[in-house]
C-alpha cells in the first residue's frame, strides 16, 4: 500500500466526521448569523419614533419593542419589531446548532491544514477546550432565543438574563475558539479579537451600567463582535471540510 493510501486510511476517522453532512451543516449554520445585520438595517430603516433611531445612542433591544412609547425614558417605535425578534431568534438557532451539530473532533482539528496533520497529545489536550466552545456557544445562542421571544417592553428579568447570555457566552466562546486555533490559522487573530473586544466592552458597560455617552455604541461593541466572530468560525469550518474532503478523495484514488 502507497504511502497516501496509509495516510488515508490512518485518517480515516477523523475524515469521516469532517466530511458528515452535519459538519457542513453546524459551519453554515455558524455562518448564518450575519442574517442580523440585514435584518437590524431593515427595522432601523422603518423606525417610527420621534427621533430617527441612532446606533450610537439607540439600544439593540429597541428595534424588537412591542409597543410604541416610552420605555426607560427612550422614545421607541418600532413598526418591524416582529422582524428583529425573529432575526434574533433565527441567529439564536444557527448558534444552537452549530454547537450541537459540530463534533469537539471537528473543533479540534478543522482548522489544520492538511489531512496529514494526526491529533495526538495535543488533540487530547485541546478536546476540553473544545467541549467548553461548544457549550458556551450553544450558551449565547439560546441567550439570543431568548431575547427574541421576550422583547424588552414586556418588563420580564428574562429579556437581560438572555442578553447577558448571549454576550458572556459569546465572548468566551470566541476566546477559547481562537486560542484553540491560533496555531492553525490567522483566522484565529481575528476570532480571538473578537471575543476580547466584546469582553472589554462588557467590563465597561458593567462598571459604568451603561450610562456612558453612545450607550448603543457600547452595546454594539458587545454584539456585533460575537456575531462576527461566529461566522468567521463557520466560514472557517465550511472551508476546511470542502478541503479536506477534496484531498481525502484525491488520495482514494491513487
Amino acid at each position: 500500500m502507497s504511502e497516501h493510501m496509509t495516510v488515508a486510511a490512518a485518517h480515516g476517522d477523523h475524515l469521516r466526521d469532517l466530511g458528515t453532512i452535519r459538519s457542513n451543516i453546524g459551519g453554515w449554520a455558524q455562518l448564518s448569523v450575519v442574517q442580523y445585520f440585514v435584518a437590524e438595517a431593515a427595522v432601523i430603516e422603518a423606525w417610527r419614533g420621534p427621533a430617527p433611531y441612532d446606533r450610537r445612542t439607540g439600544f439593540i433591544s429597541d428595534l424588537g419593542a412591542l409597543k410604541c412609547g416610552t420605555y426607560d425614558h427612550r422614545d421607541v417605535c418600532s413598526p418591524l419589531h416582529l422582524l428583529m425578534n425573529a432575526s434574533f431568534v433565527v441567529q439564536g438557532l444557527g448558534m444552537l446548532f452549530g454547537a450541537l451539530l459540530l463534533s469537539s473532533a471537528l473543533l479540534c482539528i478543522a482548522a489544520r491544514p492538511g489531512v496529514r496533520t494526526v491529533p495526538g497529545a495535543a488533540y487530547r489536550k485541546a478536546w476540553p477546550a473544545a467541549v467548553a466552545v461548544r457549550f458556551l456557544a450553544g450558551i449565547s445562542g439560546l441567550g439570543t432565543v431568548v431575547v427574541g421571544f421576550v422583547p424588552e417592553d414586556l418588563g420580564s428579568p428574562f429579556h437581560l438574563a438572555g442578553a447577558l447570555m448571549f454576550f458572556v457566552g459569546g465572548a468566551f466562546a470566541l476566546v477559547l475558539l481562537g486560542i484553540l486555533w491560533l496555531p492553525h490559522t490567522v483566522m484565529s487573530w481575528f476570532i480571538l479579537a473578537c471575543g476580547t473586544l466584546t469582553l472589554g466592552a462588557l467590563v465597561v458597560g458593567g462598571l459604568t451600567h451603561m450610562h456612558v455617552p453612545e450607550p448603543g455604541t457600547l452595546e454594539r461593541l458587545m454584539a456585533y463582535p460575537v456575531t462576527i466572530g461566529f461566522a468567521a468560525a463557520g466560514l472557517v469550518v465550511a472551508q476546511r471540510v470542502r478541503e479536506v474532503r477534496r484531498t481525502a478523495a484525491r488520495l482514494a484514488r491513487r
